[in-house]
């Protein structure tokens, strides 16, 4: 398995993501959203994989001005803006190569697993 948590430091659901692979003695690369964001190609196979963009978006963020820059902008220039305001996205994302999860969802780590 080859797992990437994207997050931030002050989300519980990152942590509790970390903690769950942590606890199965699974290495997981963890990666700032914040501090390093999430690579163009990242985004682009998460969202595919969990159903487009705005499955992505999380409609509680804080930043509600980026939040709807985000969301009102085009389509053709909205992956753009979400790489310029990662803190939009739902955490943490859960890479699995091709496969991701979006939020903390254990059901969906502990199927990865059995898959091997």
């Amino acid at each position: 398995m080859n797992i990437q948590i994207f997050g931030t430091k002050k989300s519980s659901d990152t942590r509790k993501a970390e903690r769950w692979f942590k606890e199965r003695r699974i290495k997981a690369q963890v990666i700032d959203l914040l501090d390093k964001g999430i690579s163009r190609g990242e985004l682009r196979s998460a969202a595919q994989a969990c159903g487009g963009l705005e499955a992505l978006l999380d409609e509680n963020a804080r930043d509600r001005d980026a939040l709807a820059r985000v969301k009102y902008i085009a389509a053709a220039q909205r992956e753009d803006a979400v790489l310029e305001h990662p803190q939009v996205l739902r955490q943490p994302i859960v890479r699995n190569g091709k496969k991701a999860a979006v939020g903390y969802c254990p059901e969906v780590y502990e199927a990865w697993m059995k898959e091997g």
